[in-house]
Formats: C-alpha cells, structure tokens, sequence
C-alpha cells in the first residue's frame, strides 16, 4: 500500500512539472514566434504607460491612426503596445523607470507582430497594435535598445552586443529628459 502510494505520489509530481515547464516555455517565447522580421515600424506618440513586469516590459503609446495611405485620419489615435526586454535589460540600458513618464513623446523603431491585426476593446472601442520594440528615441535625441539580445530578431546593430562598435546607443548617463 505505501509502495502504491509512493509511485502514484511519483507520477503525479512527474505531470505537474511537465505541466509546469510547458506554462514556462509558452509564456516566454523567441521573436520569430510572434513578430515579423519584414514588418519593420517607425511608431512616433506619446507615452501611455509602461509596465515593467517580466518577462517583457511593455510601452504603450498612443500613434496617430492612418489611412491606407499612410496618411493620419483627423482626431484618431491608436495604441500601440510594444514588447521591450526585461525591466532589468530596460535598467541596464539606460532607461530607468522615470525615463518614459506619461505624454512623453517618443520613436520607436521595431517589428509589427505576425498577425498583424490591432485588436479594438469592446467597452472603450480603442484599437490596439503589438510591436516588438528594438529602440526608443526621446526627444533630446538619446535613443537606447530596448529589445532582448538572443531572441532571434534581425540584427541590426541596435543591440550593443552584436556589434561591440555600435554607439548609436550611447546615452548621457543622465537620464533622458
């Protein structure tokens, strides 16, 4: 009977860790899993909010809506949620959590997410977009990496890891204005 016990005791740990390590393996995921290396965007808005939560930071900013054209439509905006690395890649770069307060605007420059599609909430009827975000801009010029090293995004020099000479980068140690 103890025996029994034990064994099924056993199985019973055996599934839950395999349950639990697929949780973990879905929640964090490689950039070509969910963004589109040929779908580059140049986001230019004001600050919303920023969560600083793991795995990934993300900055919301509200970007003026635009035509098929790309012409801004009059009076509409849209969020675009855009996925950094973790809080403690954003602190090592430079960005600290004063750094994008609210209505600060900003640039971003990253890759629009596979789907493409913006997602429009059914109470506010606002539209959001996802965006993995490889660099932000703030107005006092300072642009600071924001992405993930080793996710699989294209290299492109903003991670100062894949070129030891990138220097766009570089920022004041100040923090951005």
């Amino acid at each position: 009977m103890k025996k029994t016990r034990l064994v099924v005791a056993g199985l019973a740990l055996a599934a839950l860790t395999t349950v639990g390590a697929g949780t973990a393996a879905y929640a964090h995921h490689a950039f070509a899993a969910e963004f589109d290396a040929d779908a580059p965007v140049l986001l230019k808005g004001k600050v919303v909010t920023v969560e600083w939560v793991n795995p990934h930071t993300w900055i919301h900013i509200n970007v003026p809506d635009t035509d098929g054209k790309g012409k801004p439509k009059k009076g509409t905006m849209m969020n675009w949620a855009i996925e950094g690395g973790t809080p403690n890649t954003l602190l090592r770069t430079g960005i600290k959590k004063d750094s994008l307060k609210m209505g600060t605007e900003v640039v971003v420059r990253g890759y629009q997410s596979k789907d493409a599609l913006c997602d429009v909430h059914p109470k506010t009827k606002k539209k959001t977009c996802k965006a993995n975000g490889r660099d932000v801009t703030f107005p006092n010029g300072c642009k600071l990496f924001v992405g993930s090293s080793g996710t699989g995004a294209p290299k492109d020099g903003s991670d100062a890891t894949e070129d030891k000479s990138a220097s766009a980068n570089a920022c004041n140690a100040a923090a951005p204005a």
